[in-house]
C-alpha cells in the first residue's frame, strides 16, 4: 500500500491502528464483512495447493515449493491462503 504515490503519505502518518479502525468503521456502514487473520497465521507456511505446511521456510526464501510438486511466489501462496481463510471464515 505505501508504494501507491497518491495513499502512501496518508497511509503512513495514519498508522496500522487508525487504518483498521477506519476500515471496521466503513465495513460496518456498507454492511461488510472484514476478517483478521491471527498474527500467527502461517499463511507464506502453508501450501496454498495441499495445505501442507513447511516450517523451515526462511524470510529469503523468495519461492515457495512444496514436497506435492507445487512452486509459487512466496507472496501470491500467503495471499491465496489468506483469501481462502476468509472464505471458509465466512461460511
Amino acid at each position: 500500500m505505501l508504494s501507491n504515490g497518491k495513499l502512501a503519505r496518508h497511509i503512513a502518518d495514519m498508522g496500522f491502528y487508525e487504518f483498521k479502525r477506519q476500515l471496521e468503521y466503513k465495513a460496518q456502514m456498507r454492511g461488510n464483512l472484514i476478517v483478521v487473520a491471527d498474527r500467527w497465521y502461517p499463511s507464506s507456511k502453508t501450501c496454498s495447493a495441499c495445505g501442507a505446511i513447511k516450517q523451515d521456510l526462511t524470510l529469503k526464501d523468495r519461492v515457495f515449493k512444496c514436497e506435492c510438486g507445487h512452486t509459487q511466489d512466496r507472496d501470491l501462496n500467503a495471499a491465496i491462503n489468506l483469501a481462502n481463510y476468509a472464505v471458509s471464515y465466512t461460511v
